[in-house]
């Protein structure tokens, strides 16, 4: 007789006959719901034998059970794989013990700090967190905020990928907490934490300068986003500190894929009068331009806004201006729950510095 497991041809998988389930003991595929029956709180009152409301205080941690019936109960639950389902709860209280983070880009390494200790503060809380990217789509982040405050999430943490945030009112109005991190809410009166990129991009720009370069690129993201606006601000101001004027090549804003920073970099570097150093506009800009650098026979300074990871291996050492992305997430979180203890009262503007962070690149000086 052929004792040989079946598979399935299509999926890979093994193919257990329910006579041979029954027999090991496995429960019936058809019975039942597809996924299964949840034991409830009735069915742990039974077992341990026991009331629902004894069940109740256990499982909520009241006082006025004995250890005695409390350590049955505690069996009948490990036994069961019994879970406490939160929707009474929530209609009771009105609140879901959870919150929204929408991020731009969950694979961007700036926001994993971010989400991590906005994590940490609302774990601290009770609370969960629940998460996704916006991939910087104003309507994602729309559809993404408003599903979220479907699901009754108790508040939202947003970096915002468009300008108008209008959408969001009738939700505050209903009692969703709601901070902004990284750039401002457009066109409403919200909570904001920010790094300081005017003055960082400033003082990054400035630091190439105190080193002699004159002739300085700037390669940034697009410029409808609030932080490639505040750090080219901040380059422009540098520049004109200094008495340089700024010729239109020196300066690229757009997409941060590879090929276009690659064609904005390449262009800076060649022609008669190309650039001595280049400021990079966040983490993905000077990753690019790195590798451009790394193909060039000239040696050409750079300071990039973020720090990356390795740039302190790499020859020379990328100089940054880094910003503490996990500051950014924890304050946020902190205010968030503040409005939701209700001692918040009117909006505010959080800004937090930036630290230059010098490894050799940006201290080049000119070639020529």
């Amino acid at each position: 007789m052929d004792r040989r497991i079946p598979v399935d041809d299509r999926t890979g998988h093994r193919i257990v006959p329910e006579t041979t389930r029954r027999a090991a003991g496995l429960p019936d595929r058809h019975s039942g719901s597809r996924y299964g029956n949840r034991p409830t709180m009735k069915d742990v009152a039974a077992r341990a034998g026991v009331g629902l409301k004894t069940v109740s205080r256990v499982v909520n941690g009241e006082p006025g059970v004995t250890p005695d019936t409390e350590r049955r109960v505690q069996e009948a639950i490990d036994a069961l794989g019994f879970r406490r389902n939160d929707s009474a709860r929530v209609l009771r209280k009105g609140r879901t013990a959870s919150i929204g983070l929408v991020l731009e880009d969950l694979a961007d390494p700036f926001y994993g700090p971010l989400s991590r200790a906005v994590e940490e503060v609302a774990r601290a809380h009770g609370a969960l967190l629940i998460n996704g990217s916006s991939a910087e789509d104003p309507d994602r982040e729309q559809e993404l905020a408003l599903a979220l405050c479907a699901r009754r999430v108790d508040g939202l943490v947003i970096i915002p990928a468009g300008d108008d945030h209008r959408y969001l009112e009738p939700e505050i109005k209903a009692g969703v907490a709601t901070v902004f991190v990284d750039r401002p809410a457009g066109k409403i009166d919200a909570d904001v934490v920010l790094s300081d990129n005017y003055g960082g991009a400033r003082a990054g720009v400035a630091h190439l300068i105190a080193h002699g370069h004159r002739r300085i690129g700037f390669i940034g993201d697009m410029p409808r986003i609030h932080t490639a606006a505040e750090r080219l601000r901040g380059y422009r101001a540098a520049m004109e500190d200094a008495g340089i004027p700024v010729e239109d090549t020196w300066m690229s804003l757009g997409a941060t894929d590879p090929e276009r920073v690659r064609r904005a970099a390449e262009e800076m570097l060649s022609g008669p009068a190309p650039v001595t150093a280049v400021f990079a506009g966040n983490n993905r800009v000077t990753v690019t331009v790195v590798r451009v650098l790394a193909e060039h026979s000239r040696r050409v300074a750079l300071v990039g806004f973020d720090d990356i990871e390795l740039a302190d291996l790499l020859q020379p050492g990328v100089t940054v201006i880094a910003q503490d992305a996990a500051t950014l997430g924890r304050t946020a979180a902190e205010r968030l729950f503040r409005q939701l203890d209700g001692t918040l009262i009117a909006p505010e503007r959080i800004e937090l510095p930036t630290r230059l962070i010098t490894r050799g690149s940006g201290e080049l000086p000119p070639a020529d």
